[in-house]
Order: C-alpha cells, then structure tokens, then sequence
C-alpha cells in the first residue's frame, strides 16, 4: 500500500519542471523525513485523557434520568463528535505534512540549479 506522500508525489510529480533523470541525481540531505517528536509519556497522557474523557461521558449519559431514546441520542451525538475530530486532526496532519513536502521539492530543484550554477560561464 502506498504511503500519502508517495501518492502525493505521484500527482504533483507531472507538473514539475525536470526529468527521471534529473530526479535520480538529486539527494536529499534528511532521510527521515518526519522524526517522531512526541515522548512515551505525552503518547500515555494523550490516550488516558482520551479515554477518560469518552468513560466519563458515557457514564454520565448511562445514568442520566431520561428516557433511552435520548441517552441513544446523545450517545450518537458523543460517537460522531469523536469521529470527527479524528478526521480533523487527520485531515490538519495530511495538509502540514504536504507543505513539507511540496518544501522539500522546491529545496532540492534549488539546490541542482545551483550546484549547476557556474557564475563564469558565459
């Protein structure tokens, strides 16, 4: 299976301005290209305030007194908010990590020009 930059590549790869071959000469100077800056303890926090969160509010709409129906309702309601956000922050993540990218390229087409730049060459 493809990876999102690889699918981003393959569609921005026709509208730029060199060839295979020019794309086989350039190096890129990081090879990891998106370090993992997040400890183990900001990982643990993250997933236990999560799953806090999600316990604490389905206790709350299991023992509120109304009728099931509208526990059912905002059970729903609490699922499709959490659907979401993930797709949010999914959908924010794709964008900074396609900025990146597009970054890169434009780093590596500067760098060959001027690598082939010779200032005395008439």
């Amino acid at each position: 299976m493809s990876t999102p930059q690889e699918i981003l590549f393959c569609l921005i790869f026709p509208f730029l301005n060199f060839n295979h071959e020019d794309l086989e000469n350039i190096e890129m100077k990081n090879t990891n290209q998106f370090p993992n800056s997040h400890t183990n303890a900001w990982i643990l926090q993250t997933w236990l305030s999560f799953l806090l969160s999600v316990s604490a509010m389905s206790v709350g709409i299991f023992y509120l007194p109304v009728d099931a129906w509208i526990k059912g309702y905002l059970a729903m309601g609490m699922l499709f908010s959490i659907g979401s956000t993930i797709s949010l922050a999914k959908t924010t993540r794709d964008i900074e990590e396609s900025k990146r990218f597009l970054s890169r390229i434009d780093e590596a087409k500067l760098e060959k020009f001027l690598a082939e730049y010779d200032p005395f060459k008439p």
